[in-house]
């Protein structure tokens, strides 16, 4: 099948889904390009058409990551003026996001990865970070959120559940040190800690 997406002009495509679901299945990223095509069906020199090397296909998977996470947070209460609801749904999506695709999460997060292409301020990175500050921004403008500068209430917000999330795909979120509700007391604690007084 590979081969055939290939002969159509898919090669990009099968490079890339190749070795995304070679991340899902090995939970990392110690794969080399020639056993990307040769998962793919490819010759070996052919990943090199589209990818310079495999640091550069590391790089369009954590962008991938990114649209996917920026559409996890297009949560159902979106723009419905609960500013509750919406931050709380977020919260809840961003976490149900690294626990759903835990490898894919370290590679978008990973120094390495994000060092190289400086990744983190390309546009399909900024995304999430951007829907956020957007959501905030509406809620100072009704009153609702701090008056504070939104791009630092933003980062806190983003530091958080960031913390959080790597905390429990690395295993540290123990009930028996933090407590069985403490992600649902570490949400309360950000919605309280952005809201107006």
């Amino acid at each position: 099948m590979a081969r055939k997406a290939y002969h159509h002009g898919d090669l990009r495509r099968a490079v890339i889904d190749t070795a995304m679901a070679m991340l899902v299945e090995d939970g990392d990223w110690r794969f080399t390009l020639r056993e990307v095509a040769r998962r793919a069906g490819v010759s070996h020199a052919a990943p090199y058409k589209h990818f310079a090397d495999k640091s550069v296909l590391l790089g369009e998977l954590a962008l991938i990551g990114f649209d996917r996470l920026y559409e996890a947070l297009q949560v159902p209460t979106r723009d419905s003026g609960d500013f509750d609801a919406e931050l709380i749904g977020m919260a809840r999506a961003y976490l149900n996001f690294g626990a759903r695709n835990p490898a894919l999460y370290h590679l978008m997060f990973g120094a390495d990865v994000a060092r190289s292409f400086e990744l983190h301020l390309q546009p399909r990175a900024m995304a999430p970070f951007l829907l956020l500050v957007d959501t905030l921004t509406r809620g100072q403008s009704a009153g609702w959120i701090s008056d504070r500068p939104v791009r630092g209430l933003a980062a806190s917000c983003w530091a958080q559940l960031h913390g959080l999330t790597t905390l429990r795909l690395d295993g540290l979120l123990r009930v028996e040190k933090v407590g069985a509700d403490a992600v649902e007391v570490a949400v309360a604690t950000l919605l309280s800690g952005v809201k107006s007084n």
